[in-house]
């Protein structure tokens, strides 16, 4: 890595080294995060996700909600006690923990045992507490920390969080003729980008074995997708590849669903036209923000058959790209949506950037109401 892109990454990056705005971030992540499965809701009704993929895409929205929760506890006393740690966000293009953040959580993780037997118990650090506050008049800040660390490792002991990497899983869906139909799903904190991204492939399998107990193909299939879980990578690039490696998995659809940016005026350095609309909304704390989700969507168009070798042939999924925008984005469509609070809204709609003109609105209204806009 060059002098130049470290520099710009650590341009990027910020520490939230003080406590009420490490407070305010998650609070603001907090509140954001409840609106997550209520958008997958709305496009079920929508008709643009199966019942099936609302509950695989719920369980990685509730794990990124789990995990700020896990991370909430790790920096509750940032700027409150000695030695507690800091988190760094990813202040440009992303608003969202740098990956870095959950490849140290996941070696937590794998150490939670240990740390919890030789930490106190909640309830003796609760009585030393108020023991202090009490006998000794005194801010008990130290068991705050110590407290908070071990809410965190006990997040972590619990699981169902989102980590750096989460392996490739197989729904069983049906039989689709002769072969099996599979949703594949997997997802990943892309560092480069530093947003969580869910990936969903609708997989045909005519190999002689069920895919997910077969030793051959499975471990394989996993460690490649994972190693291709790179948002600079086109969707047909990824899919292509598949079909190419695995001769019996036919990757029928293949949908990026990257969660993110978030932007705030109190957080991140945003540009473009959503820069203005939140700094002429002026919004109060807490509806300061516009989330953006992106789903990039590529469909198998139909089955060619190739030469493969000099007796044999396969077939060859041959994909639909869209015509206008698709040899460029790889995809058979691309859609972005972004969820905003009333007041940024209502700037957006005045200002009518042609920027976000074509882009869906969900908006948050009275009541935390989420409000799906055209």
């Amino acid at each position: 890595m060059g002098d130049e892109v470290k520099e710009a990454l650590v341009r990027d990056h910020a520490e939230l080294y003080d406590p009420g705005i490490a407070a305010r971030y998650f609070a603001k992540f907090g509140r954001i995060g409840g609106y997550f499965p209520r958008i997958a809701a709305e496009l079920e009704t929508e008709g643009r996700l199966s019942r099936t993929e609302t509950k695989v895409l719920g369980a990685y929205l509730g794990g990124i909600i789990a995990t700020f929760r896990a991370l909430n506890h790790k920096y509750l006393m940032t700027g409150k006690a000695e030695a507690a740690p800091r988190l760094t966000i990813d202040r440009h293009e992303s608003g969202f923990p740098v990956a870095q953040e959950l490849m140290v959580m996941a070696l937590d993780a794998s150490q939670a045992d240990k740390h919890l037997a030789g930490m106190a118990s909640e309830a003796e650090l609760k009585d030393r507490m108020v023991r202090t506050i009490v006998g000794e008049l005194k801010i008990p800040a130290g068991l705050q920390y110590a407290l908070s660390q071990r809410l965190y490792f006990e997040a972590l002991k619990a699981g169902g969080l989102f980590w750096a990497r989460n392996d490739a899983d197989a729904q069983w869906i049906g039989k689709a003729g002769e072969r099996r139909h599979y949703l594949v799903h997997w997802a990943v904190w892309d560092g480069q980008v530093n947003l969580p991204v869910v990936y969903l492939m609708d997989l045909e399998d005519s190999g002689s074995k069920p895919l997910p107990n077969d030793d051959y193909r499975w471990p394989p299939l996993q460690q490649k997708v994972l190693a291709q879980s790179v948002g600079g990578l086109k969707l047909l690039t990824i899919a292509t590849g598949f079909d190419a490696d695995f001769e019996d998995l036919h990757p029928k659809r293949l949908r990026r669903i990257t969660l993110g940016p978030m932007y705030s005026a109190s957080f991140t350095l945003q540009s473009g036209p959503i820069s203005k609309v939140l700094e002429d909304a002026k919004a109060p704390e807490g509806q300061d923000w516009a989330l953006v989700w992106t789903v990039e969507d590529l469909v198998s168009d139909r089955e060619e058959a190739v030469k493969d070798g000099w007796f044999s042939s396969r077939v060859k999924q041959i994909y639909k790209l869209d015509p206008v925008a698709g040899a460029d984005s790889g995809t058979t469509s691309l859609e972005r949506m972004i969820v905003l609070p009333e007041r940024p809204y209502q700037v957006l709609v005045e200002q009518n950037p042609a920027g976000l003109r074509r882009i869906r609105k969900f908006v948050v209204g009275a009541g935390g109401r989420l409000i799906p806009g055209v």
